[in-house]
């Protein structure tokens, strides 16, 4: 191989670096650039794919061996139509070859293979240029009223010279397309003029087109390349088995070139999002919950003082399954949560002073809150005091679709059991929420309603694209809630989170459909911690 020894302009040693380090596809686009500037043409010249072309410009360029010039240009391709005339011809011209004798439109637009939508621009195209007459003459068709007319054709002197050459245009379609509008020679503009007057023939669009051409480096490095002899790129098992690698010479690596960014498998953001909101709470001492998606309205609401008649029962706030439509549910439980409805029974509320549905309460609907967790696991004998509990919970509500609403959506659920505890630890356990999930000190907290609390309490944040948003709710779960459950009266303290807002917080986005988005250029780019 000739080395370069010594360059005014360039040093020696990295232009014999670049040169041992090209690959195949560099070499051959080094070889055609001299004659070539386009994509296409590279491709041809270098016979290599336009794929290939393309990457071995990328990395010809990457290396500042070849520089790169885009323009804006008018560039003529064909459209559907045609693609389809450069292969089988125009119509009119078919229908001109076909016309041997005065003979029926009809008849000949068939023997042509040409569709009734195309035997108007036909004659209109063939009479224009002198090459046929038409007029009407008498049909012998049976299925023809007598003496109903018809369209015959008689191809003129003209027609006849036509017939036997091509046409402008069916020369002008055999060219290789793309083009560009103003390298279009002047001889060939009429019959580039005449196509794009007609349907899907030609469409003309503007793009900005890239064209290569060597810089001074390339140059030098494409003569030094020349003379260089072959370059393998890879050991093959046959060079191992006969040592022929011994006497090749092998490319160079380039180690720090671009190269296309590999997407490898990896967890779903969101999804791993929640694994880590899960350790958390584990970590803080949280015990997780679990409970079904399909709830009885019973665990859902009824155990959660919620009276019967209560507006979120409607079926607008609610799905109702449909098989099986009941539950079974502890007659025991019910007993008790029936008789604290009815008259507050064991506290010094009078309830909600109505006759309670055992049957409505043993109706299934899809879980609308992850406080039914709560629920169950207060009723449970081997239930820890004092205790911490969580839950991740998928909840399902009927909703407007928008940026921070979904029929399906998921809750941080749970609540703290403990004696004496008030409204300022409540307030103290909100905060560290909103600071170690949503990573915001920004909040507000409001009073809010909710039946199965009292007080009760709202969690806002401050979102950097969407301003203030709710969080959650929260509060000191009522007597009525706590005794039948439980056994005996003490403080509860209550809160669900929208885990899927703050998981916007985390994520930066202002839109909770993509929290759950199937788009793969938004899943590579999301980062999984």
């Amino acid at each position: 191989m000739e080395h370069i020894t010594g360059n005014n302009s360039f040093d020696a040693e990295e232009i014999n670096a670049l040169v041992e380090s090209l690959h195949t596809y560099e070499r051959k686009v080094l070889a055609a650039l001299p004659q070539a500037s386009s994509i296409s043409q590279i491709a041809d010249a270098a016979k290599l794919q336009e794929v290939e072309a393309m990457r071995g410009l990328q990395w010809l360029s990457n290396k500042k061996l070849v520089s790169v010039l885009e323009t804006a240009q008018e560039v003529v391709s064909l459209d559907k139509n045609g693609e389809k005339y450069k292969k089988e011809g125009l119509p009119e011209m078919r229908f001109l070859r076909a016309l041997v004798k005065e003979s029926s439109v009809e008849e000949t637009a068939r023997n042509a293979g040409i569709s009734s939508d195309e035997i108007s621009i036909c004659l209109g195209v063939l009479r224009a240029k002198g090459a046929i007459t038409v007029k009407q003459g008498i049909s012998t068709s049976i299925s023809n009223d007598a003496g109903q007319g018809r369209l015959v054709a008689l191809r003129t002197p003209q027609g006849d010279r036509l017939a036997g050459e091509k046409s402008p245009e069916e020369y002008f379609l055999q060219k290789k397309f793309p083009l560009f509008l103003n390298g279009i020679q002047p001889d060939d503009k009429p019959a580039l003029e005449q196509l794009r007057k007609r349907k899907s023939i030609l469409k003309v669009e503007k793009k900005t087109l890239k064209q290569f051409s060597l810089t001074g480096l390339g140059n030098k490095v494409l003569r030094i390349a020349a003379v260089s002899g072959d370059v393998s790129d890879r050991v093959t098992p046959a060079m191992l088995r006969d040592g022929s690698w011994k006497q090749k010479k092998f490319r160079r690596y380039d180690v720090e070139v671009n190269v296309p960014a590999v997407s490898g498998g990896k967890f779903h953001f969101y999804a791993s999002f929640l694994d880590r909101v899960r350790e958390r709470f584990l970590a803080m001492g949280f015990a997780e919950m679990a409970g079904p998606l399909v709830e009885t309205e019973f665990w859902d609401m009824d155990a959660l003082f919620m009276p019967q008649s209560h507006s979120a029962r409607d079926i607008h706030g609610a799905y109702y399954v449909q098989d099986p439509k009941y539950g079974d549910i502890d007659p025991k439980v019910i007993e008790t949560v029936k008789a604290s409805h009815e008259v507050g029974k064991g506290t010094l509320s009078k309830g909600w002073r109505y006759p309670f549905s055992v049957e409505q309460a043993r109706r299934h609907i899809l879980r609308t809150q992850g406080t039914a967790l709560s629920a169950r696991a207060m009723s449970l004998p081997g239930l820890g005091i004092p205790g911490k509990y969580f839950s991740i919970a998928r909840c399902f509500r009927p909703d407007v679709v928008d940026a921070t609403h979904a029929p399906d959506f998921n809750q941080v659920e749970g609540f703290v059991i403990e004696e004496g505890l008030t409204f300022q630890h409540l307030k103290g356990l909100l905060r560290l929420f909103a600071e170690e999930f949503a990573g915001t000190s920004q909040i507000r907290i409001k009073p809010g309603y909710f039946p199965f609390t009292e007080p009760s309490a709202e969690l806002f944040a401050k979102h950097p694209q969407l301003g203030w948003i709710e969080l959650g709710g929260s509060g000191i779960f009522r007597p009525e809630v706590v005794k039948p459950l439980v056994g005996r009266e003490i403080s509860v303290l209550a809160w669900g989170i929208g885990i899927d807002r703050i998981a916007m917080f985390n994520f930066g986005i202002n839109d909770l459909r993509e929290l759950f988005s199937s788009n793969l250029a938004v899943l590579r780019a999301m980062k999984v911690s």
